[in-house]
């Protein structure tokens, strides 16, 4: 049944998942997204990872495989960890890291218990910190997101620059997001110096649900 709200939640999660290696696991799973998506009203956001996961299922996994090591694991240009794009690899950095760390850890244990689950990644990792928004702190998760605006547009523009499939999913992540996106890279670095945008009363993403079933997405938290 659709919705007739949308639930940021479901966008993030499926982000998320769109955003990791696509193995077998990824795979299997692409019905479910494409599933809960279509109980989201329709809106930018949902359309453009609806058309993603449709991408990704007529493709074949291999070459799916080969894409994202070369985009996201060979290359900085496109890198998802988000404190790279303000801090490189300075000292700075690892104060950014450890913020992130704690972020996610005082998160989780406000909530019910849920564990965030690095897999080895960094805790600025994009996925990692979509699922935390999808499933442990949405209102705190939301707000790291809107933080880091700028290093989403950043991602977001590398990825249209090399012709990528990948930028609609970042372009639907911003879109949950409060303000319009970056039209260029400039544009993407002055958000980082003026600071998270103001919300509106009347956006799209708002009131940001804090409770309730996310239906089928809830599937999606099992790793």
């Amino acid at each position: 049944m659709k919705r007739r709200t949308a639930d940021w939640r479901v966008v993030h999660q499926v982000a998320a998942w769109c955003l990791g290696y696509p193995d077998d696991e990824l795979i299997a799973k692409l019905p479910l997204l494409r599933s809960a998506l279509d109980e989201q009203p329709t809106s930018e956001a949902v359309k453009l990872l609806r058309g993603f996961v449709d991408t990704l299922a007529r493709q074949d996994p291999h070459a799916l495989q080969h894409v994202y090591v070369e985009l996201f694991d060979l290359h900085r240009r496109q890198t998802l960890h988000l404190s790279y794009w303000r801090d490189g690899d300075t000292r700075r950095r690892g104060e950014s890291l450890a913020d992130f760390k704690a972020r996610l850890r005082d998160g989780t244990t406000k909530g019910d218990g849920w564990v965030v689950d690095t897999h080895g990644e960094l805790p600025d990792h994009l996925p990692m910190v979509l699922e935390y928004a999808a499933l442990a702190d949405p209102e705190g998760g939301r707000r790291l997101l809107i933080e880091n605006r700028s290093a989403l547009e950043l991602i977001r523009l590398a990825l249209v620059d090399r012709g990528s499939a990948y930028a609609d999913v970042l372009a639907a992540v911003c879109a949950t997001l409060p303000g319009p996106s970056a039209r260029d890279r400039q544009e993407a670095l002055a958000m980082a110096q003026a600071g998270p945008p103001a919300e509106s009363v009347g956006l799209e993403m708002l009131p940001f649900p804090k409770a309730g079933p996310v239906s089928a997405a809830t599937m999606m938290g099992a790793r």
